[in-house]
């Protein structure tokens, strides 16, 4: 892709955080940014009654202001605004199109709603064209607005890697792009169902000795990143095969990440979307920034 980063705004903390890290991610790989706000969708904290007149202009100045913002912090970065009367998720989706990146913001544990309302954030997830990331407000792996500076202890990039074969391809080339563009290292992991007697997953983490199945499964993990070693040679990379259930093998990988890369499956129909169970979980606990890419 080589289209502009998206990211919707409404004026609540977390589309500021987003806005932020998308400009950040928008400089650091040279591509322009979009400010998208549609006035008829509503954050659930601002008051519905307002005159349509009225939520132009403060949708005007939300922009306006958000733009002088970040061009003061990245002076070179090409930035555009886009202020419609569409609602969010039909906006977001028909500028996926065409984007590199969609960025949205989310409230917190517990729900991914900000810029979007209720499940419409999880629905743009679904059926977005182009990898889409959450990021929460407050996230300690985001620089913001106030100054406070992204958290130092986080230099990875955590993919989740459910199979080796095509449909890994486009998280691993997410993945080692986004961890070459911060000089960060990939830690790619395959979480197995337990197979006879399984360590822990700390264990696991820890290097222990692992079982024949696990040794097999990681055979083939080594495999499928070869390609992308060979071709970002700068990028140091963890193997790390797991026993247990994902979303806590993904949860305990990411401690120390900047971003986690999960997959989702396209679906044949435009009128279908659906997010699995571990991506759903992340998106809802997961400490950092969470991208989801579409895969065959």
């Amino acid at each position: 892709m080589t289209g502009p980063v998206v990211v919707g705004i409404d004026g609540s903390p977390a589309g500021t955080t987003a806005a932020w890290w998308a400009a950040r991610e928008a400089a650091t790989r040279g591509r322009p940014l979009l400010l998208l706000h549609s006035w008829s969708t509503q954050p659930l904290d601002v008051p519905v009654a307002r005159e349509t007149l009225g939520k132009q202009r403060n949708g005007g100045r939300l922009l306006q202001r958000a733009e002088t913002e970040l061009r003061s912090r990245y002076p070179g970065l090409t930035l555009t605004t886009e202020l419609t009367s569409t609602p969010a998720a039909e906006a977001l989706l028909d500028l996926g199109g065409l984007a590199e990146l969609l960025v949205l913001g989310s409230r917190g544990h517990g729900s991914t709603a900000s810029f979007l309302l209720g499940s419409t954030s999880l629905y743009v997830l679904g059926r977005a064209r182009c990898p889409a990331v959450v990021v929460r407000a407050g996230d300690p792996a985001v620089e913001d607005a106030s100054g406070r500076p992204a958290a130092a202890d986080r230099g990875e990039v955590v993919v989740g890697v459910k199979e080796t074969g095509p449909a890994a391809e486009p998280l691993l080339e997410f993945a080692f792009t986004a961890a070459d563009s911060r000089g960060a290292r990939v830690r790619a992991v395959r979480a197995l169902r337990p197979f006879g007697t399984a360590a822990p997953v700390h264990a696991m983490a820890a290097g222990h000795a692992y079982s024949r199945h696990e040794a097999e499964e990681h055979a083939r993990l080594t495999a499928a990143l070869a390609p992308w070693r060979e071709k970002f040679p700068q990028v140091p990379v963890v193997e790390q095969v797991a026993a247990g259930p994902a979303t806590a093998v993904l949860l305990y990988a990411a401690e120390h990440s900047e971003l986690t890369v999960l997959g989702r499956e396209r679906h044949p129909s435009h009128l279908t979307w659906k997010l699995g169970p571990v991506t759903h979980a992340a998106l809802h606990h997961m400490p950092c920034p969470v991208a989801v890419v579409p895969h065959d």
